[in-house]
C-alpha cells in the first residue's frame, strides 16, 4: 500500500528553489513472522534509503519543481511504503509503487498573498507532476554467478548466494546498481542483468500507463 501525504515546508537553507521527498518504508508484522514490532529494521531502512538514492540518482521529479515560492515555501512530498504481504522482491514493489503514484499526483495551485504572507490553495485548479524520468527496478536473485533468477520470491532471495538490483530509466541509462554484499558477479553476468533490466522496464512502464490511462480523474 501506498500513500502520498502533501505538506508545506520551508525550503532548505542550502537550496532555497528546492523542495522535499520523503521515502519512508514500512515493514509490519503484519506482512510477515520475519519482522518484530518496534522502530524500522534495518530491511525497512536500507529499502527507504534505496528509494531516496533511486528518486535522486533517477531525476523522477526536480525538486526545484516542488518549490513555490523561492526562499518561501516548498511543497514536501511524504512517501510512505506500507507492506501488507512479504514474498520477497521489495525494492521493485517500491520503484512500481513510487512511479505509479506520482504520475497520478494532483498538486493544487498555491499562491502567496502579498498582504498577510500566508498561502493559499486553490482546490480547483491542479496540476501534475512533471515526470523527467521513469526508472523502474529489476532484482535477481544469484546463485555462484551461475543462475539468475528474476523477480526472487522471499525462499528464493534466502536460499541465494546474493542479490542485485538494476534501476533503469526509458532511455536505457542506468539509474542505480545495488548489489548488497553476497557472491560476486562477472561483467558478463552484470551486462547480462542490465540487458533483461531494459527489457523488464518497457513491459512495466507499458502497465503502468494502461493503468494510468484508465483512470478517470474527477
Amino acid at each position: 500500500m501506498f500513500l502520498l501525504l502533501q505538506e508545506f515546508a520551508q525550503p532548505p537553507a542550502e537550496s532555497t528553489n528546492k523542495g522535499y521527498i520523503v521515502p519512508n518504508v514500512d515493514l509490519p508484522p503484519l506482512c510477515s513472522s520475519r519482522f518484530r514490532p518496534g522502530p524500522p529494521g534495518e530491511e525497512a531502512q536500507a529499502t527507504s534509503q534505496f528509494i531516496a538514492d533511486v528518486i535522486e540518482n533517477s531525476e523522477i521529479i526536480m525538486k526545484e519543481d516542488l518549490c513555490i515560492a523561492h526562499g518561501k515555501l516548498a511543497w514536501v512530498l511524504y512517501c510512505d511504503f506500507i507492506c501488507l504481504d512479504y514474498d520477497g522482491n521489495i525494492l521493485d514493489a517500491c520503484t512500481f509503487a513510487l512511479l505509479a503514484a506520482l504520475k497520478n499526483v494532483q498538486l493544487p495551485k498555491v499562491t502567496i498573498n502579498e498582504e498577510t504572507g500566508l498561502a493559499e490553495v486553490d482546490l480547483k485548479q491542479t496540476n501534475p507532476l512533471n515526470i523527467r524520468k521513469h526508472p523502474v527496478a529489476t532484482s535477481f536473485a544469484v546463485f555462484d554467478d551461475t543462475i539468475l533468477i528474476v523477480d526472487p520470491t522471499a525462499e528464493e532471495e534466502d536460499l541465494a548466494t546474493g542479490t542485485v538490483t538494476i534501476v533503469m530509466d526509458e532511455e536505457g541509462r542506468l539509474c542505480s546498481v545495488h548489489k548488497p554484499g553476497g557472491s560476486g558477479l562477472t561483467a558478463a553476468k552484470l551486462q547480462d542483468c542490465i540487458t533483461r533490466a531494459i527489457t523488464r522496464h518497457k513491459e512495466v512502464k507499458k502497465l503502468i500507463d494502461k493503468v494510468i490511462k484508465s483512470i478517470k480523474i474527477k
